[in-house]
């Protein structure tokens, strides 16, 4: 459910025996998860927990450290 522009509601996720969760489909279309994509854990314990997909994280990286 989108909330407002770039906002999205994806529902409840489930934490598994293995302590694994599944990424609602809704969810993997709109951010282009695709099967084998790596994505980066971040965490604050105060705020929660945030998944980034690893290219992402790169781009960002890359633009923060480059030489000017």
């Amino acid at each position: 459910m989108q909330t407002e522009k770039n906002k999205y509601l994806f529902g409840v996720c489930k934490v598994g025996e293995k302590g694994q969760i599944v990424i609602p489909k809704e969810a993997r279309e709109v951010f282009n998860i695709k099967s084998g994509d790596s994505l980066l854990l971040l965490g604050d314990t105060k705020k929660g927990l945030a998944l980034v997909k690893t290219d992402v994280f790169n781009a960002i990286a890359e633009e923060t450290f480059k030489d000017d």
